[in-house]
């Protein structure tokens, strides 16, 4: 059943009144039960064999990913030297490299993360011969309506402004519900400026899936999120959204917590881990363009043996930036995107139908309960009685919204088990 009506609000963007980070529901690592070596613990460095065949291949150097967030932490131990000076249109105190809850911190953490902290046993990224330009957003208001313009406001002009700027990719592990006209002319706007950009599709599978914004926008990647064995999560919402998915379950990364490392999970870490990938891969090949990055990226993927399906679960795979280093194949034409003819041929009906209702936000529109998924990291989403949340932002407003329900029998199911598992990674 659609809803008609402007949507409810979901900025998935940070944990909720703790200072720490968690994409989803996980604890973060506390200062009293202090971890010697957090590279240790990375599970997804051995999964994806990262140390022994990616890095002798690439880093990521030369290649830049503009990161639209709650602000990075420059001077982490793990970090430093690897942010670039950039903007901040949140409108709170501070520049760039000041990150009120911890969120952008972690996910630049895995894509560039050097592992300086803790005496050289820190936090890794993916791509730690890359750099982040972060963008700056902290969506404030009292209500659900400013609070959607607010974050509508701050996306449209961070994405134009990454569009213009000289990074290549552009993560977005925040969404909202709302499908803005401001935003996705923003995103048109980068697309044609030839930016790739990487978005997360959301952590409400269980509680309606509803689709997500930017993530659900044509050519925009959207990231799913995989667990420990391979499997999707249970939280990683699905849908035609899906291009590809990643880890993203017991990350640990760096924040801004006590002691500096937190462990969480989500589609936000997912997605670092896409971004990062797009940048191995865009460095050793500096002449391709976004549309043959991620040509390669979807060709090299753990299709479970399907290749060039798109499962709305797994999207056209598990990401696995070792084969698209070692064995690419052909990238195919610069100038034509392999996601913009899906993306407009393979939405759901009720989708690509549904009109706004008398009061809806320019640009927003219904959304059917339950169909697709979308984008985003940590929930900001604190459970207190009556069907309410307490959502709490980056400066440290929280206002009162409740909680949405979607029309459907039930929650959606995942798959009994991962086709992919028992292929290599």
């Amino acid at each position: 059943m659609a809803r008609s009506g402007k949507q409810g609000l979901r900025l998935l963007a940070a944990l909720a009144v703790a200072a720490a980070f968690g994409l989803g529901s996980t604890a973060p690592a506390q200062a009293d039960a202090p971890v010697s070596s957090v590279r240790a613990q990375e599970w997804w460095f051995s999964f994806m064999h990262v140390p022994d065949q990616i890095w002798p291949v690439s880093t990521g150097k030369g290649i830049t990913i503009a990161e639209i967030d709650s602000g990075v932490e420059a001077d982490h131990p793990d970090l430093a030297g690897q942010i670039l000076p950039g903007q901040n249109f949140s409108g709170l105190s501070g520049g760039a490299d000041t990150d009120a809850d911890g969120h952008g911190t972690a996910v630049a953490s895995l894509m560039v993360g050097t592992g300086k902290g803790l005496n050289g046993q820190g936090m890794y990224g993916l791509a730690p011969g890359a750099r982040v330009l972060p963008l700056r957003v902290a969506p404030t208001g009292g209500n659900e309506a400013v609070l959607s313009q607010s974050f509508a406001s701050q996306m449209s002009v961070a994405i134009r402004a990454a569009a213009d700027s000289d990074a290549q990719i552009i993560n977005i592990s925040m969404a909202q519900i709302e499908n803005e006209a401001n935003v996705h002319s923003a995103v048109d706007y980068a697309l044609a400026k030839g930016k790739l950009i990487v978005a997360g599709v959301g952590n409400d599978a269980a509680t309606g899936n509803p689709v997500q914004y930017p993530a659900a926008f044509p050519g925009v990647v959207g990231v799913g999120e995989t667990d420990k064995n391979g499997n999707v999560a249970s939280e990683s919402e699905h849908g035609s959204e899906v291009v590809l998915t990643a880890p993203g379950s017991d990350m640990y990364q760096a924040c801004t917590g006590p002691s500096g490392y937190c462990i969480g999970s989500g589609t936000s870490a997912s997605t670092a881990i896409v971004s990062a990938s797009a940048a191995l891969v865009w460095s050793v090949h500096p002449g391709w363009t976004a549309d043959q990055v991620i040509r390669v990226l979807i060709d090299t993927a753990n299709s479970g043996g399907k290749p060039g399906v798109q499962d709305p679960f797994f999207g056209y795979g598990l990401v696995r930036p070792r084969v698209a280093l070692a064995s690419p194949g052909d990238p195919g034409p610069a100038d034509v995107s392999p996601l913009l003819p899906a993306a407009a041929s393979q939405l759901p009906a009720a989708k690509a139908s549904a009109q706004p209702s008398a009061g809806a936000s320019a640009g927003a529109r219904p959304v059917a309960a339950g169909q697709g998924g979308s984008g985003g990291g940590g929930t900001l989403w604190a459970a207190v009685g009556g069907g309410a949340a307490v959502l709490v932002l980056g400066g440290g407003a929280a206002v009162v919204v409740r909680r949405r329900r979607w029309g459907r029998s039930g929650p959606p199911t995942a798959p009994a088990s991962d086709p992919y598992a028992h292929l290599p990674r």
